[in-house]
């Protein structure tokens, strides 16, 4: 009996699971297409998948936040807090 398109993309979505690192997990979301022809734009300029750049990008930008977190004084336990997803809202804009 053939599978339905349900059954098909679960099967696709099953085997990717398993077959991508171990740690691997699924994000699923809708963005703004300017966002979305720059992530295709910058991901072709530096030769990677959209995968690699955005989680590239994600990784840095964590880092960065880190840095600016470990270096205010009011916040000791700053950096443990953000790991744990309790840290109150501390940084102006992502961008910066």
């Amino acid at each position: 009996m053939a599978m339905s398109n349900a059954q098909r993309q679960a099967a696709y979505r099953a085997r990717h699971l398993k077959s991508e690192d171990v740690q691997g997990q699924r994000l699923n979301l809708m963005i703004d297409l300017h966002a979305k022809c720059a992530l295709e734009r910058l991901a072709l300029c530096y030769g990677v998948t959209q995968r690699a750049l955005l989680q590239t990008l994600l990784i840095q930008a964590q880092r960065a936040v880190i840095q600016r977190i470990d270096a205010m004084p009011e916040l000791p336990r700053g950096v443990d807090q953000y790991y744990d997803k309790c840290l109150p809202v501390v940084l102006e804009n992502v961008t910066a």
